[in-house]
């Protein structure tokens, strides 16, 4: 689930024609100063993931515009928690006659959407409700008719709301009901929404909890990681999701929870396949003493160029000992994707810190086998075992190869030579795809047309090319399976290369550079 701060969320109800007061959200003192010149009394509020922000002095009213910018200048680069507040939302002060609380949430258990009102509002309002729940309505909306006029008027009617303040508040309920299910909430609510003393009903503040499965058709939200994080995104974090977010073959899931530590304090970059499986291996790793400087998932099924992508990224973080990845060892997916995708990046990268492999399911024995044919392509030590070979061993192993390994000051840099007959096609994630035909003339083996999963590839005269469209393959058709690199390295005349970019990371510096 990912939350919108409360400027996020009134610029939801402003497009369904719910009243706010003005506002704007600033960045700097002077900005707050300049808005309350023009309107006078405002309300300086800071715009944090968190809740309660009166008890926690996070909203000021402000008299005059100096008051203003005193309260702005207090708020903003404030640390909350994990948050440093970075902007405040200023908005006129509103004389206010009565507060309400309007919310929306999913009842998984009925599986439908439940709405809440109360004719009490205001700060404080979570404690209020909770000595008296008697105080809430509920009410149950079908899916399929949405919320209907006459059913918003009876809410107002049964919280003691009557005359033309029902019929205003009946419609801002409707409307507010339509936001979330257009945006798709899993919660939402206005508290305190109020009748001012000119009669106007108003939404003086908001909160919305939005599906992260759904962020895809809302692009407008500007959401720009769709998880539920406890801090701000990463910088790694946020190159991680757009590998992620457009790419729905099998799961990559990473999340930094160590981000600043120095060389030689025992910490691994972590590559799991399933939530159990991880949770074991991790489990193994902290008995031996190991930090763990990440968490990422790919299981699934997914392709090889994602499980490449995930150990780029894993790689690129400063500072790291080692390099451990292992699951639950009874993944459906053929495990010989997931091995092309390590290998290839270990020797993109001149893999130059230690790395077990704790590789299990499906073809694990040939897995194995490309893990271990990789060995003397890259400085560092590898090994790679299956799913009979304990957690507790394989973290036994990577601390012995960490004790024994001196990395080396300055790795080499792996460079491919320009191909002198080029044969190319693009990827569906933006890769490509290139043969050097020069080479593959002179190839015995033509081990990327047996080896390419799609069977996509046809020899013409001697050299691979595709036998569909390069529009076809581009859409999706080449998999992303990374043998027509992998296998013809080993096995070929290394005619086969394949460049697979992550926006905001360096493919041609050391793993350890970032653009």
């Amino acid at each position: 689930m990912v939350k919108l701060h409360e400027y996020q969320g009134k610029q939801i109800l402003a497009k369904y024609g719910i009243s706010l007061p003005q506002s704007i959200l600033a960045t700097s003192p002077n900005e707050a100063r300049q808005f309350a010149e023009k309107i006078g009394a405002v309300v300086v509020k800071a715009q944090v993931w968190t809740t309660s922000r009166a008890a926690q002095n996070l909203i000021h009213f402000a008299a005059t515009s100096d008051e203003a910018a005193q309260a702005a200048n207090t708020l903003i680069g404030q640390r909350v928690g994990n948050f440093i507040v970075e902007h405040v939302l200023v908005e006129e002060q509103v004389a206010i006659e009565q507060e309400w609380y309007l919310g929306l949430i999913i009842d998984d258990q009925a599986r439908v959407p439940v709405l809440l009102f109360s004719a009490v509002g205001g700060s404080g309002i979570e404690e209020i409700l909770t000595a008296n729940p008697n105080q809430v309505i509920r009410h149950q909306i079908n899916i399929r008719e949405g919320l209907q006029d006459f059913e918003a008027r009876e809410i107002c009617r049964r919280a003691g709301i009557g005359g033309r303040t029902m019929l205003k508040l009946s419609q801002v309920i409707r409307r507010f009901y339509d936001a979330t299910r257009y945006y798709e909430a899993r919660s939402a609510e206005i508290n305190p929404l109020v009748l001012t003393k000119d009669g106007q009903i108003m939404a003086l503040d908001a909160r919305f909890t939005i599906d992260d499965y759904a962020l895809f058709r809302h692009p407008d939200l500007d959401i720009e990681v769709a998880r539920e994080l406890d801090r701000p995104p990463t910088k790694l974090e946020k190159i991680a999701w757009q590998v992620e977010k457009d790419d729905y073959r099998g799961t990559f899931y990473f999340i930094q929870m160590m981000s600043d530590f120095e060389k030689g304090q025992n910490v691994v970059g972590f590559h799991g396949a399933g939530g159990g499986g991880s949770m074991m291996n991790m489990d193994a790793l902290l008995a031996r003493g190991f930090q763990i400087a990440n968490f990422v998932d790919t299981s699934g099924n997914p392709p090889a160029s994602k499980v490449y992508r995930a150990a780029r990224i894993i790689l690129s973080q400063a500072n790291i000992d080692g390099y451990y990845a292992g699951g639950s060892g009874v993944a459906s997916q053929e495990q010989f994707h997931s091995a092309r995708g390590l290998v290839k990046a270990f020797m993109d990268t001149q893999l130059n810190i230690p790395a077990v492999i704790r590789i299990g399911g499906n073809a694990e024995e040939e897995a194995i086998d490309i893990l271990q044919r990789a060995k003397g392509t890259f400085p560092a030590p590898l090994e790679a075992y299956g799913r009979d070979d304990s957690p507790d061993m394989c973290a036994e192993r990577l601390q012995a190869l960490i004790e024994t390994y001196e990395p080396l000051q300055d790795p080499p840099v792996r460079e491919n030579p320009q191909a002198q007959d080029p044969y190319q096609f693009e990827t569906v994630t933006g890769g490509t795809v290139t043969f050097d035909h020069a080479l593959c003339r002179n190839c015995e083996s033509k081990i990327c047309i047996e080896t390419c999963v799609p069977q996509i590839l046809s020899l013409d005269e001697g050299v691979p090319v595709l036998n569909i469209g390069h529009d076809e393959a581009k859409r999706g058709a080449c998999t992303e399976c990374l043998a027509c690199e992998v296998e013809c390295y080993f096995l070929g005349n290394r005619g086969g290369i394949i460049h697979l970019p992550i926006q905001g990371l360096s493919s041609e510096k050391n793993h350890a550079d970032i653009d």
